[in-house]
């Protein structure tokens, strides 16, 4: 009997580690899609700023010519 309870105790730990493990990935997915997420919305603004920028600012300057 003992045999079946610290089987199924071993069964249940190793369920239990890999719900841990399949949500710690999903965090990490969810996490790497917002970063992905910012960083198209600070590109879309940067895109914007230089729409509203007059003909020849925002680019760039050599200054050593």
């Amino acid at each position: 009997m003992s045999d079946s309870i610290a089987t199924t105790a071993g069964l249940l730990a190793m369920s239990g580690a890999s719900t841990q493990q399949a949500l710690a990935t999903e965090m990490v997915r969810q996490n790497a899609q917002s970063d992905a997420s910012i960083v198209q919305l600070l590109e879309q603004g940067a895109e914007q700023a230089k729409a509203l920028l007059a003909a020849g600012q925002g680019t760039r300057v050599d200054r050593f010519a």
